[in-house]
């Protein structure tokens, strides 16, 4: 009897070993790490309550699905605990078992998250899943959550290039350097004008010569752009208000130039020579490619674009050397090798935040957008789509997105470097029109007045003694003096 007691215990000890055991691998184990929580409670509660739960298929990806201390967090974590506290449910997350978004194996079934919804294995699959028609045919999508495209990530090293011969230029662009030169020649030439209209630079100007010849406009104009004080020194009160209207422009106008120079040095952001896929099928120095199976790879596939079906015949042909599985895989790869990744720009964007050797080319094709997939005619779809559209037209998506893609990398990282446009400067070549119209103005009135003073010693009219002054100081009295005796002689 005492022996069938001890055996007993024995047992019942052994079994409570083994289901302790089990509950805290089960709890350890990433892969099926099942978080049941809502904005109600724990799964149990929910059950207690009598909310539905939900079985959720998810993919690890930063920042969307993270294993961090045995939990998962991120953005569709995030998303996911405001769609259950909204629609009242709680749910379980179970990492899908392949490792894959959804494509169609050679034996026509269906990998990855897709698979496991049509499998029944989940109720639904929150993670960065992009819609596309395909998958759209098997399972139902909810409105997109998030917007992307399909961009290029580099290493800036494998993409730098020499310096050009007139890489000074850079810091603005040709219509800033067209507007620069017109401003300086116009200056140049008002200058010119008002000091001889102005009384105050020349008192007689049929014996005395103007020091402010045009060339001399030009070179004291030029003078001020090099912040250096140059002959001669303007007398008249016009000259001198064109001249610090010139001089405030030429300060801020260098100002501007030295700070965006620096930063086009600072940044290395001088342009890239792949600015578009097309650049990038043109080039032998990289490779490039995708992720195997995903809808990225399929885009290429079934597009009529020349340039995509290049794309899609070099990775076809190297899929075992170019198609990597996971998106961490791609990014190492990128910053360890000449590789260039093609991907959702989205995450991209991320990966250049948080690597700063990163760069993302300009060009983004094949907008699209990730949706949460659910079983087709399942009643769910139309609750989690109106759900997301009330976070979008709340900000919060936003706040997600703001939350997720904020790194330490992101202030370390300089902005992306652009030539300065005319626009910028449009105040500043405004208030030199404004200056410059001031001066002709405050010329015209000092002439106006000496020859008000001089019409009436002479006893004539103010009018014919302003023409007579324009005239004399603009030489234009000896050339119709001329053109009269030419006349005169013809007629005779």
């Amino acid at each position: 009897m005492d022996k069938g007691l001890h055996f007993m215990f024995c047992v019942i000890t052994t079994m409570l070993l083994l289901r302790e055991s089990s509950q805290t691998g089960e709890k350890n184990d990433p892969k099926m790490l099942a978080a049941s929580k809502s904005g109600f409670g724990t799964d149990s509660r929910g059950r207690e309550e009598g909310l539905p739960t939900l079985t959720v298929t998810t993919i690890l990806e930063d920042p969307y699905v993270m294993v961090r201390s045995a939990e998962l967090e991120g953005y569709c974590i995030d998303l996911l605990k405001a769609l259950a506290a909204m629609l009242h449910f709680s749910y379980k997350v179970k990492v899908v078992g392949d490792g894959q978004y959804g494509a169609i194996s050679s034996n026509g079934n269906w990998t990855g998250m897709i698979g496991e919804i049509l499998r029944q294995e989940a109720d639904i699959a929150v993670a960065p899943l992009t819609v596309t028609s395909a998958r759209e045919e098997v399972v139902s999508f909810t409105t997109p959550f998030l917007q992307t495209g399909i961009g290029i990530l580099l290493r800036k090293d494998t993409v730098s290039q020499e310096m050009s011969f007139f890489h000074f230029l850079a810091p603005f662009s040709k219509e800033t350097w067209t507007g620069l030169l017109f401003a300086y020649v116009l200056t140049c030439f008002c200058l010119f004008l008002v000091a001889r209209l102005s009384p105050c630079e020349w008192n007689e100007p049929k014996n005395e010569e103007n020091h402010f010849t045009f060339l001399n406009s030009l070179w004291f104009g030029a003078g001020a752009l090099a912040l250096q004080g140059v002959t001669p020194r303007p007398k008249a009160l016009s000259v001198r208000v064109i001249t610090a209207v010139w001089w405030l422009f030429t300060i801020a106008l260098l100002a501007a130039y030295i700070a965006n120079f620096t930063a086009l040095l600072s940044s290395g952001s001088e342009r890239l020579p792949i600015q578009t896929f097309e650049d990038l099928v043109k080039q032998r120095k990289l490779e490039f490619g995708t992720l195997d199976g995903s809808s990225t790879f399929y885009f290429f596939k079934n597009s009529k674009n020349p340039i995509h079906q290049m794309i899609y015949e070099y990775m076809d042909k190297r899929r075992d050397h170019v198609l990597v599985k996971t998106y961490q895989e791609a990014v190492q790869r990128v910053m360890e090798s000449n590789y260039a990744f093609i991907g959702e720009s989205i995450s991209q964007d991320l990966a250049a935040a948080r690597h700063c050797n990163l760069i993302r080319a300009p060009e983004v094709i094949g907008a699209r957008g990730f949706g949460i997939a659910t079983t087709q005619a399942s009643p769910w779809t139309k609750k989690l789509s109106i759900a997301v559209l009330k976070l979008r037209e709340s900000g919060d998506l936003d706040h997600l997105r703001n939350k997720w893609w904020e790194t330490s990398c992101l202030h370390k990282s300089r902005d992306r470097w652009s030539p300065l446009q005319p626009q910028a400067l449009g105040g500043l070549f405004l208030t030199l029109a404004i200056g410059l119209a001031l001066g002709v103005i405050a010329a015209v009135v000092e002439l106006s007045n000496k020859s008000r003073h001089a019409a009436g010693h002479v006893k004539k009219s103010c009018c014919s003694v302003f023409t007579e002054e324009m005239c004399t100081r603009l030489r234009i009295k000896e050339n119709t003096r001329q053109s009269q005796e030419t006349s005169g002689r013809a007629n005779a």
